[in-house]
Parts: structure tokens; C-alpha cells; sequence
């Protein structure tokens, strides 16, 4: 949960700082948003959730 909370608000930072620098005007954020809404309604949530656990374990395992 602390994992998924965290990517969201660092894409959430992300976003805004693409749209106030006007790299991404506000349709296609509105519509990237909708997207990645309506995409953790669908089956595919599950995978991508996990891959994402992975990937999240595997930077997490990595010995500085």
C-alpha cells in the first residue's frame, strides 16, 4: 500500500510539473488520467500490479 501510494504521488508531481511547463497541455493529462483510471477497472490491474511489485522488490534488493 505505502508503495502504491508513493507512485502515484510521484507521477501525480510529475504530471504537474509537465503541465506547467507546457510539455503536456490539460486534454491529454485529463485523458491519461481517465486511461489509467478505467485501466485498474480491467483484468490487466492484477499483472500490472504485481510487475510493478517486482520491480519494486528488485530496486528495494539492490546492495549500494
Amino acid at each position: 500500500m505505502a508503495i502504491s501510494l508513493s507512485v502515484v504521488l510521484l507521477l501525480a508531481i510529475i504530471m504537474v510539473v509537465l503541465i506547467r511547463g507546457g510539455s503536456l497541455k490539460a486534454g491529454p493529462a485529463i485523458v491519461a488520467v481517465l486511461f489509467g483510471f478505467f485501466l485498474a477497472s480491467t483484468g490487466m490491474a492484477d499483472d500490472i500490479q504485481r510487475f510493478l511489485n517486482s520491480i519494486a522488490e528488485t530496486i528495494n534488493s539492490i546492495q549500494f
